[in-house]
């Protein structure tokens, strides 16, 4: 894979400027690095990024700037995959970002980008189509939707599955870290699809959505 191109969204100009040099020394070309939402939709739309990496909260409000943004360019710019840093779960926010199509979009606290190897593994995995939710948006889902029925109907291990698979694990993956077989972890995915009732046409997508049941309760 070629090196992607950034544009970085933040208005803290220390944590831009940490930002893109960290992404430079990992391997990306930044090529624009910007402070607020209407920068941002200027800077994809003039220098065409593969990924965008936005803070949620930017000027002039510094709500959810960065959030709408990102919005657009999902909208506007399918082909763009984007990844949103937030200072705290904002499950709100999450589910506005994944609703639709989840290929090529991330949600991570800004904490995350302190493991130089996570938040670069989530980057390139955004980029190649795929989806990172951050662990502890799932660790709050699980909390606050603990006696919600379906996932009460959830056993241990196919609720450790389901946190891999929102942080975007293949099932290569998920196995490795559960130390079980591939064919358990298929095993354990299917029992999460049925009983949350998710619809086989949904297809790769039921990953994501699983999660957002979640979210959206």
């Amino acid at each position: 894979m070629t090196s992607a191109r950034v544009t970085v969204a933040e208005d803290s100009v220390l944590l831009r400027e940490g930002l893109s040099r960290l992404l430079v020394e990992a391997g990306f070309e930044v090529v624009d690095a910007v402070g607020d939402g209407e920068s941002l939709l200027r800077s994809v739309a003039e220098r065409q990024p593969d990924v965008v990496v936005a803070d949620v909260r930017m000027p002039p409000t510094h709500s959810d700037e960065g959030l709408r943004a990102a919005l657009v360019i999902r909208s506007r710019w399918p082909e763009v995959a984007v990844l949103v840093l937030s200072q705290y779960v904002e499950e709100r926010y999450a589910t506005e970002l994944f609703a639709g199509d989840t290929r090529g979009v991330g949600y991570l606290l800004k904490d995350r980008v302190a493991d130089v190897e996570t938040f670069v593994e989530a980057l390139h995995r955004v980029r190649g189509g795929g989806t990172a939710l951050d662990p502890e948006v799932v660790s709050q889902i699980f909390a606050r939707s603990r006696r919600a029925a379906p996932l009460a109907a959830l056993t241990p291990r196919e609720r450790d599955v389901l946190a891999l698979m929102a942080e975007g694990r293949s099932n290569a993956g998920i196995a490795a870290e559960l130390v079980v077989s591939e064919g358990a972890v298929e095993k354990h995915i299917s029992g999460i699809f049925g009983k949350l009732a998710l619809p086989a046409a949904a297809t790769d997508h039921r990953r994501v959505l699983a999660v957002l049941k979640y979210l959206e309760e």
